[in-house]
């Protein structure tokens, strides 16, 4: 199935996140951050692999304390997947996890203090070569903006993150990338638009505190959608007050829908009327389950009856058609024909069999 529609990125400077490019004409990765105790080693591993596995790019870790960034240091060495390391204030853990394998610093430049502090952080970043992110939220804005706008504004966010971006241009450091986040969409949207086109730094796009699964995912991706429809937008976070692996999921389901990057199964399927002839929720919903595992990209349409099934699955490499007996399509062509009896081990059998042929790996 190919779309017409196409989007153009912004041009974005690429930076390095670990081994993960961050702009440029990279794909657009997908980032999520751990909620463990960062001192307990063994649960954050385990989360971070399983985000992992999930499809994250990129993981962040909260690193509030010295013994955290010690923590920290054994963390990295039990993983493959790039860590951002998230710190606050106090430019000495900055500087210790900068020494302990950190890819990433999100840290505002403006926050850590005296000007030889800065420079002693961003000194350490160049020699290791590594990134830094610029994170303004709505929630935590200086005083003296909130006093001049009255409120959170975009406005004012963007005013944030140039004071911040004016620091790292004075130390000629240029390996950044920046997020405006707010947890309501429209200054969200309106910050990230007047800042790409003043900078040429990767942009992180995110709501912020969006809300728990069902709430936080609809406005993530009207957010999000708003912006990388526009082509803004060179890595992303959902954020969900549930499992971070839904935020993963989430994510990838974003890009997938706008045709900007292709990962796992894409399931076409209708919502069920009166005219199905099998149950289409039951057997989305169970090869949903049992297809996590499928990291190659392909597209598949379950549909009850056969007003729009044919047209459906006609259009997809593996398409379901709902009838007396129900009829089953490859790669647009009508194959064979299945009952309800085993519908869905059946399904998952040809998927499978299907990936083996058409992918070196499966």
């Amino acid at each position: 199935m190919h779309s017409p529609y196409t989007i153009t990125r912004r041009q974005s400077r690429a930076i390095q996140v670990g081994n993960v490019t961050v702009g440029g004409n990279a794909p657009i990765s997908v980032q999520s951050m751990t909620n463990t105790d960062t001192h307990d080693v063994v649960a954050t591993v385990a989360q971070i692999q399983a985000l992992q596995k999930a499809g994250a790019d990129i993981v962040r870790v909260s690193v509030p304390t010295e013994a955290a960034a010690e923590a920290f240091g054994k963390i990295k060495a039990a993983v493959t997947v790039p860590l951002v390391a998230d710190i606050h204030f106090d430019y000495h853990i900055a500087l210790t996890v900068a020494e302990l394998g950190a890819d990433c610093l999100r840290i505002n430049p403006g926050n850590i203090g005296r000007e030889d502090r800065v420079k002693a952080v961003i000194d350490r970043a160049r020699d290791k070569g590594i990134s830094i992110r610029i994170g303004v939220n709505a929630g935590s804005l200086e005083k003296d903006l909130l006093r001049r706008y009255g409120e959170p504004t975009a406005e004012a966010l963007v005013e944030s993150a140039l004071r911040h971006i004016d620091i790292l241009d004075k130390l000629n450091f240029p390996d950044f990338k920046v997020s405006l986040k707010a947890s309501e969409i429209f200054m969200t949207v309106a910050a990230y638009k007047k800042l790409a086109t003043q900078i040429e730094q990767p942009l992180h796009l995110g709501i912020t505190e969006a809300g728990g699964l069902r709430s936080g995912t609809v406005k993530s991706a009207i957010g999000l959608g708003m912006l990388l429809a526009e082509g803004i937008g060179d890595t992303i976070r959902v954020s969900l007050a549930a499992d971070p692996v839904e935020e993963v999921k989430v994510g990838f389901e974003i890009l997938k829908s706008l045709h900007l990057r292709q990962r796992g199964i894409n399931i076409i399927a209708c919502p069920s009327c009166s005219r199905q002839n099998f149950d289409v929720i039951s057997t989305v919903n169970l090869l949903e389950t049992r297809l996590e595992d499928i990291l190659q990209p392909l597209n598949i349409a379950v549909i009850g009856c056969v007003v729009n099934g044919p047209g459906e699955a006609k259009e997809v490499q593996i398409g379901l058609t709902g009838g007396t007996p129900h009829l089953l399509y490859i790669d647009g062509k009508p194959e064979r024909k299945l009952t309800n009896e085993k519908l869905v081990d059946e399904l998952e059998l040809v998927i499978r069999d299907y990936l083996a042929t058409h992918f070196t790996h499966s």
